[in-house]
């Protein structure tokens, strides 16, 4: 265990603090920082620095290992694969029960309405921001959702339509994609 004296000059090991020992217990040392504030420390965190010549790095060598450092770190750009490069930048689940706490109480005409108008909210959200390709998740069912959304999307001039990745969304979505206007 360390002893510290009133008067001393200590450092903070883990921090760039310094100071006068102000106080000294067996375990807690107040000291004065050179800032003027009192701070409270274990002894484990301090050092005696009395009488320590300090240590100098020139600038010009510190430069010359970082320069070192830099050239056996080579910047490696991630190659992008095509089948990435087509994958969809926006998904949108069209499921009821990720659109609403609850559908209890809802007909299945107020739940294609709120579907509809979460895709319609979506794809001009979508054009405005200028993402190319958005993938509705619709889901299988008895297919009207899917037959709403065709018709949808044809009211649209810049947005061409078509099933989705099969491997990856299955017969239950629909990729749109957005040409964008120069």
């Amino acid at each position: 265990m360390r002893k510290f004296k009133e008067g001393e000059r200590v450092e903070v090991i883990d921090d760039n603090i310094s100071g006068l020992v102000l106080t000294a217990t067996k375990n807690l040392v107040t000291i004065r920082t050179s800032e003027g504030f009192d701070m409270d420390f274990s002894a484990s965190e301090l050092m005696h620095t009395d009488g320590m010549k300090h240590i100098k790095v020139s600038n010009f060598e510190a430069a010359q290992v970082k320069a070192s450092k830099e050239q056996t770190r080579k910047r490696k750009t991630p190659k992008i694969s095509a089948k990435e490069r087509n994958v969809a930048k926006m998904e949108v689940d069209l499921h009821i029960h990720q659109l609403v706490p609850s559908s209890k109480g809802m007909t299945n005409y107020d739940m294609l309405n709120i579907q509809l108008d979460t895709a319609k909210r979506q794809l001009e959200f979508a054009i405005r921001k200028r993402i190319q390709k958005v993938v509705f998740i619709h889901g299988v069912g008895a297919g009207v959702l899917k037959e709403e959304l065709n018709y949808l999307f044809k009211r649209y001039e810049n947005v061409k339509y078509y099933d989705a990745d099969y491997q990856k969304y299955g017969l239950g979505a629909t990729e749109v994609y957005i040409y964008q206007n120069p």
